[in-house]
């Protein structure tokens, strides 16, 4: 016979009542005995009478029972699977139109990520020749071209329109603390690389077990470090925009003459001859090459935006049309593609973290450019691999030479894929390293290629919330200087909405009206 479920709570029930009474007994028979034994003290009295009112209070409180806790337990899921179907019952053909056209970016990227996958399987067996591979990859040159072509006029107006927003005395504290906080990082990341790579070791092995494929061209630290300032400041705004400043090499013929002493030979008759001796010399030798100088471009930025700031009112003009010129190209950069980093950056700090935009426009695109903690991990750790490939012991001042060398060569990374190759060649050439073998992680560095853009990515939104919470007491100041906050643009719509999605939003305000109607 199977037992009753009500029966078996009422008996837990009951025995849960028995425990409770017995508990009070002894409790109330302990303070009896207490009570002849403290009769003539008078703190004990008043000792006891607190704790007679307070049994007297517990004696009316009760526990609740299983069987309580099961009942309410059932209503809560009664009440959520309800409340599950009617908003399922509810969904009409409209919502979901609604929801595709607002995730369809979403929608359509795993939908060609999936495509390409089944497509990269589908076509692995044929063997297609190099200018079918290059049809297939048409559309992708199309969009990187594009959003190549942003790059130059969102990094300009977002960080004239973020300094033009601060004062000299805020920006300078706020400058400050990015610095600090580029700098930590940057060092953190090199320590990290380093320890990880000095205790796993994964450079042992034999050399010749990797392929060289590329050679890439020997740079001297000295020179390299004097184009990363060169490269500061552009004397040409336009060219700039296009080119970049780089020290190439060049041979040229050097004449030495030499006087040779024959009296070592001919003991007897000591004779001088004077000799012209030939020799080929390596002398650096200015050069451009093709890039966008983002490093000039960001002094001249930042440096243009301090000026319209303190130019108040009479700047004021200046200020509105880069404003407008952000989001007009912050609107084209989401009709184009929303995933672009810095892009996407900025919308997620603004939006769903809510950073002021004072901030973000200033730190990101400043930490877009010099704060490269994965590239400076990255430069770090494979210059200690090289060497164990080599089978060369570094000594703790080789190490300190690649951790400042690779931080130096970080800050002066440009932006595009791949860019820590190049500037590998500076931390192998600060320790002696041979440049050739950089060929063997050529391989996997479109794999590692990515991390590093997911870890510099991510320490610059984290500079930017921390600066922002350390900085808070100046933008507040500077919102009651001014009358009002920029956190508060009620009237100006975000640029980074979809046209399509304002007026989704408009047609669900008509339809809402016209329900009501």
């Amino acid at each position: 016979m199977i037992p009753n479920k009500d029966d078996h709570l009422n008996r837990i029930n009951k025995r849960t009542l028995c425990i409770e009474t017995f508990v009070l007994k002894k409790i109330v028979t302990s303070v009896i005995c207490l009570r002849h034994l403290t009769s003539h003290i008078s703190s004990a009295e008043l000792c006891l009478h607190s704790l007679h009112i307070f049994f007297a209070q517990t004696k009316g409180w009760r526990f609740c029972s299983l069987r309580s806790r099961m009942q309410r337990f059932r209503e809560g899921i009664h009440i959520r699977t309800m409340k599950a179907k009617r908003k399922v019952e509810e969904i009409s053909k409209e919502d979901v139109q609604a929801f595709l056209k607002k995730n369809a970016f979403v929608l359509f990227t795993v939908g060609a990520v999936i495509v390409g996958i089944v497509l990269g399987f589908a076509l692995r067996p044929y063997k297609m020749t190099f200018r079918e591979v290059k049809y297939f990859s048409f559309p992708g040159e199309l969009l990187m071209r594009m959003l190549q072509m942003l790059v130059l006029p969102l990094l300009i107006s977002s960080l004239i329109t973020g300094m033009a927003a601060l004062d000299s005395k805020a920006s300078g504290k706020m400058g400050m603390r990015a610095v600090i906080y580029y700098m930590t990082t940057t060092f953190i990341a090199v320590f990290i690389g380093i320890l990880v790579v000095l205790v796993i070791h994964p450079g042992k092995g034999s050399k010749e077990e990797f392929g060289k494929q590329q050679t890439i061209e020997q740079v001297s630290p000295a020179d390299a470090f004097l184009d990363l300032i060169r490269n500061m400041f552009p004397p040409n705004l336009v060219q700039a925009c296009t080119q970049q400043f780089k020290t190439k090499y060049g041979k040229r013929v050097v004449h030495v003459t030499v006087t040779v002493n024959d009296t070592f030979f001919n003991s007897t008759n000591g004779t001088q001859e004077v000799m012209e001796i030939t020799r080929e010399e390596r002398i650096p030798v200015p050069g451009q090459v093709n890039g966008v100088n983002a490093l000039g471009l960001v002094v001249f930025s930042m440096c243009f935006g301090l000026i319209i700031g303190n130019m108040k009112e009479q700047g004021q003009l200046l200020r509105d049309f880069f404003d407008s010129l952000n989001e007009a190209i912050m609107r084209l950069v989401a009709i184009i593609m929303c995933s672009a980093t810095l892009p996407v950056t900025f919308k997620c700090l603004e939006e769903n973290n809510k950073i002021d935009k004072r901030i973000t426009r200033f730190i990101l695109p400043v930490g877009a450019t010099i704060n490269m903690d994965g590239t400076a991990l990255y430069e770090a750790l494979a210059a200690i691999f090289i060497a164990q490939v080599n089978n060369m012991e570094m000594n703790f001042g080789q190490i300190i030479t690649i951790s400042i060398t690779a931080t130096a060569a970080s800050i002066g990374a440009a932006g595009i894929p791949q860019a820590g190759l190049v500037t590998m060649v500076i931390v192998l050439t600060s320790v002696g390293l041979p440049t050739d073998d950089i060929t063997l992680i050529i391989a996997v560095d479109w794999f590692l290629d990515r991390l590093r853009t997911t870890t510099n990515v991510l320490g610059d939104s984290i500079g930017a919330g921390i600066v922002e919470f350390l900085s808070r007491h100046e933008l507040r100041s500077k919102d009651v200087e001014m009358g009002n906050s920029v956190l508060e643009e009620k009237e100006r719509k975000k640029p980074y909405k979809l046209i399509s999605q304002d007026s989704d939003v408009e047609n669900d305000k008509r339809a809402h009206t016209e329900s009501h109607m």
